[in-house]
């Protein structure tokens, strides 16, 4: 028999039978055994894999299915079942009809549990349709919704990305998980789905608007932090946060969200202890950008799971989504200083936080990357140096670590070094696309700080090619004429 157990150093709970046991009874002894913190379910997905690779698709399925009881936001296994799934139905190619007409009830049911808001009964409703029909594309694309309106925001991505798997024609999964990726915080990720999402379908405003964003957004936040004197330009551009705020809500509007927190609140009145309700409210006040509301009611919730990474690392991404509210009302009303302090305490706020959930998940790259971000930000180099260069093994973010790296050296005044780096980040791209741009004006400045004019120039024409307008090459190319 499979059994969960506790994470090192912990105490050990009562062992959470899995397989054997009925999912509500799982869920059951789970809570009772230990309801503070999330269990360790790395071997079972171990296992689950196993049997993925072993073809043995029943156990697969069974598996993922009930450790989604225990945690339905557990992303690995909600993409894991879909893949379980999909290779089962693979294998039993028969019986089609009969599976979509069994299916219909609970298809039918989902579809009525989510149009009335109640998010985790159509998600599991829907897992019951697609065990018979994994492939249906609207029915997959709703359990994505529905798993984001239960606030199972990692879940909801896995679900996007089959989706954007088994439809790649379709841009709708593409651009949900490229909203999703933006609001975890994978901003390399998120552009990497919006681009595919216009490769579906190239006149996509929604798409259009994102990827812009996008860019300009990691161009200001990954190259230029040198020219920006002050990081509340970033937050000036009301247009710019309106776009990706709607590409995250898709078409959930303002009056559905207020309905769906009065709810919620009515619910929280009557089960004033339950984290879950909790979270649900501040994800709801958080899409209404009402910041400090959603702060309080996760800072809540964080007090009945206070071994919870997630819950902390939520709180943490609401304190600064509220500090920069903060900053914009000051500009705003032109007080400079309150504004400039509020920067301040932004920065070293955001600095503690990654550092914490660094010293949770060390071998987490892209938790390594952001903190190198902003320590590099405090023009604290030999420490962000050190994350990029531990963040430079995970080929997810390795351009982007390089990148950094890069500019640091060149602030410290390692041309040489700065050059190298920039030059490994240029290798097998092929279109110039903005950070290219950055890696090519980078390096045309170090050519003109050596007295190489051909070099300097070269690498301008590059970009001047592409885009006249980028920064001031127009100027530069007139002046190596």
């Amino acid at each position: 028999m499979t059994r969960l157990s506790a994470p090192a150093g912990r105490a050990t709970p009562q062992p959470v039978a899995l397989v054997s046991a009925p999912p509500d009874a799982l869920v059951a002894v789970a809570q009772a055994s230990h309801p503070t913190f999330p269990l360790d379910y790395s071997k079972h997905l171990q296992k689950a894999d196993e049997a993925l690779r072993r073809r043995n698709y029943d156990f697969a399925v069974e598996v993922f299915q009930q450790l989604l009881e225990l945690d339905p936001d557990l992303a690995e296994a909600r993409s894991g079942l879909r893949q379980a799934l999909k290779k089962r139905a693979e294998q039993n190619s028969g019986g089609k009809l009969f599976k979509a007409l069994a299916g219909a009830g609970p298809l039918a049911m989902a579809k009525t549990l989510a149009k009335a808001g109640k998010h985790a009964a159509a998600a599991k409703s829907l897992e019951g349709y697609l065990a018979g029909n994994p492939l249906d594309e609207e029915a997959n694309l709703l359990l994505g919704i529905s798993c984001e309106g239960a606030g199972w925001t990692k879940s909801a991505r896995a679900v996007y990305e089959f989706v954007a798997e088994i439809a790649p024609k379709n841009p709708e999964g593409l651009k949900r998980a490229g909203a999703l990726s933006y609001r975890l915080g994978d901003h390399a990720k998120a552009l990497e789905y919006y681009e595919r999402a216009l490769q579906a379908d190239p006149r996509d405003q929604e798409a259009l608007k994102a990827r812009k964003n996008l860019a300009a957004e990691r161009a200001l936040q990954a190259g230029r932090f040198d020219q920006v004197q002050h990081s509340r330009e970033q937050i000036k551009n009301k247009d710019h946060n309106a776009d990706l705020e709607r590409t995250k809500r898709f078409q959930v509007s303002q009056e559905d969200l207020q309905a769906q927190r009065d709810r919620l609140e009515a619910a929280y009145a009557e089960s004033p202890k339950d984290p879950e309700l909790m979270l649900q409210l501040a994800d709801v006040h958080e899409r209404l950008k009402d910041y400090e509301a959603a702060l309080d009611v996760a800072e809540r919730a964080l007090q009945y799971r206070k071994d919870s990474f997630e819950v902390a690392a939520r709180v943490g991404d609401l304190r600064s989504k509220a500090l920069k509210k903060r900053i914009a009302k000051a500009d705003k009303e032109g007080d400079a200083a309150l504004a400039s302090r509020l920067e301040g305490e932004l920065l070293d706020l955001e600095v503690e936080d990654y550092r914490r959930r660094v010293d949770v998940h060390p071998t987490d790259a892209q938790l390594r990357f952001q903190l190198g971000k902003r320590l590099m930000k405090r023009k604290e180099f030999d420490a962000a140096l050190a994350e990029f260069q531990k963040a430079n093994a995970d080929p997810r973010v390795q351009r982007d670590s390089r990148l950094a790296m890069a500019q640091c050296f060149q602030h410290k005044g390692y041309a040489d070094l700065a050059k190298k780096e920039y030059l490994r980040v240029l290798e097998g791209v092929a279109d110039v696309d903005e950070r290219a741009k950055e890696v090519l004006y980078n390096l045309a400045l170090i050519a003109e700080s050596e007295g190489a004019a051909g070099d300097a120039r070269a690498y301008y024409a590059r970009i001047y090619e592409v885009d006249i307008g980028y920064r001031d090459v127009a100027a530069k190319m007139e002046q190596f004429r």
